[in-house]
């Protein structure tokens, strides 16, 4: 197997304490922060939706599922669409803010590594954190998250 097939095209997702890392290939989009239109009764996490493309886009706020504050948006915020996988949400994407644009890399085995510090809810859509050189981001479980948003539409 060439050394290519055992990268991966990833993107390191800057968030106020915390970066995400997610394949390439789950991100539909980058976009311009607009403000979310509010339901209400949701929880705090949840920001509303914005209009994406003609479709209402539910957006997220990964530290709001952290139990964490919600980040106040900045100049740099934007909104980063999810390409959704299991079917559960109406529109196929979700967004979750990010406070800066992602950044492109290549990962590979030598580069990541497992590490087993936690510090998350139990019923936070973290699959595990890893170290990468000199990071150590979180991998989301964006089908946990979006499961979480098909309860939150229901609900509303």
């Amino acid at each position: 197997m060439s050394a290519e097939a055992d990268e991966l095209y990833s993107l390191l997702v800057p968030l106020a304490d915390e970066r995400l890392i997610v394949p390439r290939a789950c991100v539909a989009e980058v976009v311009r922060y607009s403000a979310p239109q509010q339901e209400a009764g949701a929880h705090n996490w949840m920001l509303g939706t914005v209009n994406w493309n003609g479709r209402s886009l539910p957006v997220v706020s990964f530290e709001g599922t952290l139990g964490k504050g919600v980040p106040a948006a900045t100049g740099r915020t934007r909104i980063v669409v999810f390409s959704g996988s299991t079917g559960q949400l109406k529109t196929g994407f979700f967004g979750a803010i990010t406070q800066g644009f992602p950044q492109l890399v290549r990962v590979n085995r030598d580069v990541l590594q497992l590490d087993s510090t936690e510090g998350w809810p139990k019923d936070a859509p973290v699959l595990c954190r890893v170290k990468m050189i000199n990071e150590f981001p979180l991998i989301p479980d964006l089908e946990r998250m979006e499961a979480m948003l098909a309860r939150e539409s229901l609900q509303a």
